[in-house]
């Protein structure tokens, strides 16, 4: 048995590179789990989609509103057990003050959290009863995994419909007070629709 040979038995067949990663990955605490997903996962894939960031915040440009997205940190979280959820909706661009500028949480007209855009209650265990719960020791990949797709499969395909103020309306319209205000928001400052 040849030295290559050998050292890929001791190693496995995925190879030191991949072992190095694994053993660094495993001693991430959850804060630190939560940071690399952010900047290796959702950054790229909201990116993708059009969005510009700002720290934990991230839009797109729609026209007359801008779509946000808002991840909050919750002040209980620790270094080991973090808890997080995505307020997600619109801004409407006449009622921003400065509306060259980056909005933020603070511009959104319509708020919901990210449970409202999934197709169904999606559980799997990084969703808890605030949103997303990561703790030290979770499995990266599976992290990864599973809110990859509430984004990819529920979220993005829900806004990426909102074209115009009336898809807006058709989207937010009937659910209780959202609706309600941004009707009265559009017809109060004449937005047309």
């Amino acid at each position: 048995m040849s030295i290559i040979s050998q050292i890929k038995k001791i190693l496995g067949s995925k190879g030191i590179g991949s072992n190095i990663r694994e053993a660094e990955q495993s001693n991430l605490n959850a804060k630190e789990l939560q940071l690399k997903f952010v900047k290796e996962n959702l950054k790229p894939l909201l990116k993708q989609q059009g969005f510009l960031t700002k720290g934990q915040t991230w839009w797109r440009d729609q026209g007359e509103f801008f779509i946000i997205i808002n991840l909050q940190n919750f002040s209980w979280n620790l270094r080991d057990d973090v808890s997080f959820c995505f307020n997600i909706g619109i801004g409407l661009k006449a009622l921003i003050k400065d509306a060259k500028h980056s909005p933020g949480y603070n511009n959104l007209h319509v708020i919901l959290r990210e449970d409202a855009y999934l197709a169904q209650k999606k559980e799997h265990k990084y969703r808890n009863q605030t949103g997303y719960l990561i703790k030290t020791g979770a499995d990266f990949v599976s992290l990864v995994a599973a809110i990859k797709r509430d984004f990819e499969e529920d979220i993005l395909p829900q806004l990426n419909k909102l074209k115009t103020l009336k898809d807006c309306l058709d989207c937010y319209g009937d659910i209780p007070f959202w609706g309600d205000n941004l009707k009265k928001l559009i017809t109060n400052n004449n937005l047309f629709i």
